[in-house]
């Protein structure tokens, strides 16, 4: 059974996509099965690892409107990782389960049928309180809040945690915060490191260490389709996320486990083959092209 962990905050730029994709890639090093969702229209993680959002036919908008099964969408990344991807017409799956009954629960019950293929499930919820990021924390067993060490960054973070005790109270009673993870941190100057204390005595949450400090590294990566992981696989910010990945496992330092990843089967690739001509034709237009960032 996966464990699944979305990972949110409303503020963008704060490095939500950098931390799914990998933590993606780290827990796939260390031999687990995962599958990495992209929840937010402007499929900046469908982009930075390796796939153009602007021809993709299937995508999560049409397992959320119930059009396909979510296991049909599933591709996998040149990183080890499945993704199920997105595509600007996500920004129209809002406006449609805004008049669905249940329409929290439309992930969680996508996501049902994949709980047994994968170790692990990470969602990277859209720049927003909406319904999508709703959804991200009702199929959620954990959510981690990056949070970049600014005033502006921090001050949203008890809007978020409000929207969890909500999401607690009324579709998920499981859900729990992880933490915050500290991004694009900056030891050397005392205002990151002030905002970071600020926001333990504010809202009494856990700090994630190490924390991820700011690299170009980072801002290289999806120009290649890849994680940071790939493409400097030595840096500190790529060890950082390995030792993010390996606290979420509960694995202490000296700990291996053995590869578990299974290869995709013959009939489920064909199946997916099958369906992705058919399906082209129920895809909706995009209705707008919101900006990435």
């Amino acid at each position: 059974m996966a464990h699944v962990l979305a990972v949110a905050n409303q503020k963008g730029g704060v490095a939500k996509t950098t931390s799914v994709a990998s933590l993606g890639a780290a827990l796939t090093e260390l031999g687990r099965r995962v599958l990495l969702v992209d929840l937010d229209p402007q499929a900046c993680l469908t982009f930075s690892l390796g796939l153009d959002p602007d021809i993709l036919e299937l995508s999560v908008h049409d397992v959320l409107l119930g059009r396909l099964s979510a296991g049909i969408v599933v591709t996998t990344t040149a990183d080890g990782t499945d993704l199920l991807p997105a595509t600007i017409e996500l920004a129209g799956s809002e406006a449609v389960l805004l008049s669905r009954t249940g329409r929290e629960h439309a992930l969680r019950l996508a996501l049902a049928e994949l709980l047994d293929s994968y170790d692990v499930i990470l969602i990277d919820c859209p720049p927003s309180l909406g319904v999508l990021t709703i959804n991200g924390l009702t199929a959620a067993d954990e959510v981690i809040v990056p949070l970049q060490c600014e005033t502006l960054s921090h001050r949203g973070v008890g809007q978020l945690l409000d929207t969890v005790q909500d999401v607690r109270r009324l579709t998920n009673p499981r859900l729990r915060v992880r933490g915050v993870l500290p991004t694009l941190f900056d030891a050397r100057t005392a205002h990151s490191r002030a905002v970071l204390a600020d926001v333990v005595a504010r809202y009494h949450v856990d700090v994630l260490a190490p924390p991820i400090a700011r690299s170009v590294r980072f801002a290289e990566a999806p120009g290649t389709g890849r994680s940071i992981l790939a493409t400097a696989g030595r840096s500190k910010g790529a060890d950082a996320y390995r030792r993010h990945a390996r606290a979420i496992l509960g694995l202490a330092a000296g700990d291996e486990i053995p590869a578990r990843r299974s290869p995709l089967s013959t009939g489920r690739a064909k199946e997916r083959a099958s369906v992705a001509a058919t399906a082209a034709a129920a895809v909706v237009v995009p209705i707008g092209v919101p900006g990435c960032g």
